[in-house]
């Protein structure tokens, strides 16, 4: 089995879906799972119903009726026949999203976002599929939450593996092409759930784990892993190859290219990730794999926009020690903060974290019982693996440190 990822970008549109069929036909598609993201920013649109869903009953209906445009906008262009089986079953999807909101009663955000969001994927694939076996590339479309089964931490699940191998084991028949939604995922109850944003990665490297699968690829809008995100940095550089630890690496520090929880399953069976440009599908993009190393050596450069820089000192000047960066750690954990840097010193200690969840003003009241807080939001946070003092004094002009942290390897910068 081989492993395809197609990104929102890829299908953004009916010349997207059109350009998904050229790719295949040109790579091949035998014993291939194709795994599919929500299109274009369909994700935004359906947190857009999500809220006007639980705050502005009024625009609930103008924002669910811009995310049906859109999409019959596309099947318009790709089906010349209306009466064709396809816009049956999307309007179906749509009917199941409204009866959804008209029955649920939980007041929840995160448990409604998964119930809501996920029919970006399950719409997006319902399409291809169709359009591909219009033009003759007979496939199975497979509900991934029958498949994927996670516990119950909506936006951001964990993966029960266990039963996830035995229904992807015993139900998948991997002899003809499947389609299948990226992100999703579903609990015990059979509830949606969601991997966390951009979590389609994930999916392919959980069916590549649980498949056995000889390669993942997943098809971008760029020509592979580059060194920087063009949209924030100037001539950003194909990286060729890169080896599973230094993946991780880039991942974690919060490479948009690849999702944080990719790269381990795939590590752990040694599978080939691929990240090649479905405008040129012919072209050799990267490679992530075992016994490589990073080529070109080159610095690479990470930011992650709209963080919060967190800083605490003792009300009475003692020393922060381990009961207290504990207890620090506990209330981050509660209030659900994606800690991406920490520093400290004797009697003072930061974090720089990504408030996911809009929890912040609870996190800071709590905290403010028991220590002198200061909190700068909107901050950017600067990662350059591979650095040189050059590359540093760079990224520092114009812009106000607001810490600084230095290894090896990486350095940090958290600047307003």
């Amino acid at each position: 089995m081989q492993i395809f990822k197609f990104g929102g970008a890829s299908v953004k549109d009916a010349e997207g879906v059109k350009n998904l069929l050229s790719v295949l036909l040109q790579v091949g598609y035998k014993n291939t799972l194709i795994v599919v993201s929500a299109m274009g920013k369909t994700t935004n649109a359906l947190e857009a119903v999500i809220k006007n869903y639980l705050d502005n009953t009024a625009a609930l209906q103008s924002a669910l009726q811009e995310v049906k445009k859109f999409h019959n906008a596309i099947l318009l262009d790709l089906f010349e026949d209306e009466h064709a089986p396809v816009f049956k079953k999307v309007n179906t999807l749509f009917d199941d999203l409204n009866t959804f909101m008209r029955m649920n009663k939980s007041p929840d955000y995160n448990f409604v976002y998964d119930q809501v969001v996920g029919f970006g994927e399950l719409i997006s694939t319902t399409i291809v599929s169709e359009y591909l076996n219009a033009k003759g590339l007979k496939n199975n479309w497979i509900d991934v939450r029958t498949q994927i089964k996670t516990d119950n931490y909506y936006r951001n699940a964990r993966v029960n593996w266990k039963d996830t191998q035995t229904l992807i084991t015993n139900s998948l028949d991997t002899s003809v092409l499947n389609i299948t939604q990226g992100f999703l995922g579903s609990d015990t109850n059979n509830f949606t759930t969601t991997l966390g944003r951009e979590g389609s990665d994930y999916t392919a490297a959980i069916y590549a784990y649980c498949l056995n699968a000889k390669s993942v690829t997943i098809w971008k809008d760029v020509s592979g892993v580059l060194n920087a995100d063009p949209r924030y940095f100037e001539q950003a550089q194909l990286l060729n190859n890169i080896s599973y630890s230094e993946a991780i690496e880039l991942a974690f520090y919060g490479a948009s290219i690849i999702h944080p929880k990719t790269i381990q399953p795939l590590q752990r069976k040694e599978i080939p990730l691929y990240v090649k440009s479905f405008i040129n599908p012919k072209s050799d993009g990267s490679q992530i794999g075992k016994n490589v190393t990073l080529s070109p050596m080159i610095p690479c450069f990470i930011v992650k926009k709209n963080q919060v820089l967190i800083s605490l000192s003792s009300l009475d000047f003692s020393y922060i020690v381990e009961d207290n960066i504990s207890e620090i750690f506990g209330l981050l954990h509660t209030y659900k903060m994606k800690v991406d840097v920490i520093q400290n010193s004797a009697i003072s200690f930061s974090v720089c974290v990504d408030n996911v969840y809009n929890n912040l003003d609870k996190l800071i009241h709590h905290l403010k019982a028991k220590f002198k807080v200061s909190c700068h939001e909107n901050v950017s946070l600067y990662t350059i693996r591979h650095y040189t003092e050059n590359t540093i004094n760079q990224l520092e002009l114009g812009k106000t440190i607001l810490l600084k942290q230095l290894t090896q390897d990486t350095v940090q910068l958290v600047t307003k």
